[in-house]
């Protein structure tokens, strides 16, 4: 079994500069994510979702993407349901993110959301109690299922909504919950409206394409 370091964010340590310890410290056939939620704080929602969106933040970066994209909408889930301690399926939690893709995360998430450090402070808290936070929750399960659309660019938009909204909770930042949240609403109501048309329209162009070649 491996063995994890804690390094739970503390009073001297940012949650970025966390992952980016937990990154360099971990063997290379890196951590399960049960391990990493449990290096981060179990008991957060906030923590396991931010870290688990940033791969899907990073455009062109990929696997690592996939592999936390169903448990990240697992997590979403239980917040929107008010579970107070996260929670996830053996399988799910047994799934690995090896040496190379936690610093790939770690030095990902600082360079596209290193700012959100500097940014946030509590405001509007309000927007981060347990009751908005289902609320949040809601949106996020929305905001996660669009990372799960197979198709080329999908995961960046939706994983830095999460990524905004989870940070505006662990830091009781209700303007970067807002953010986080109307950001995602804009990415699936897009989804939704353009998705099927483009489709349509990669299809037309392939059809297209085969006939030229055929005739």
């Amino acid at each position: 079994m491996t063995q994890t370091t804690a390094t739970a964010p503390g009073p001297d340590r940012t949650l970025l500069q966390t992952i980016e310890e937990m990154a360099n410290g971990a063997p290379e056939q890196g951590y399960t994510l049960r391990e990493i939620l449990d290096q981060l704080d179990e008991s957060a929602f906030g923590a396991g979702l931010f870290l688990l969106a940033l791969p899907c933040c990073i455009p062109f970066l990929y696997g690592v993407p996939q592999v936390v994209a169903l448990p990240m909408m697992a997590l979403a889930i239980q917040m929107m349901l008010g579970r107070e301690q996260p929670w996830l399926p053996s399988k799910l939690a047994a799934r690995t993110i090896d040496k190379a893709g936690l610093v790939d995360t770690a030095k990902g998430g600082r360079k596209w959301l290193g700012w959100v450090e500097i940014f946030s402070r509590p405001r509007l808290t309000f927007l981060t109690g347990p009751r908005s936070e289902r609320i949040v929750g809601a949106f996020l399960v929305f905001f996660c299922s669009s990372i799960l659309v197979p198709l080329p660019l999908t995961n960046t938009t939706p994983g830095i909504a999460v990524a905004l909204a989870a940070f505006g909770l662990i830091n009781r930042d209700g303007l970067l919950v807002v953010l986080g949240c109307l950001l995602g609403f804009v990415w699936v109501s897009a989804l939704l409206v353009l998705g099927p048309t483009a489709l349509l329209a990669a299809v037309h162009l392939g059809k297209d394409w085969l006939t030229g070649l055929i005739s």
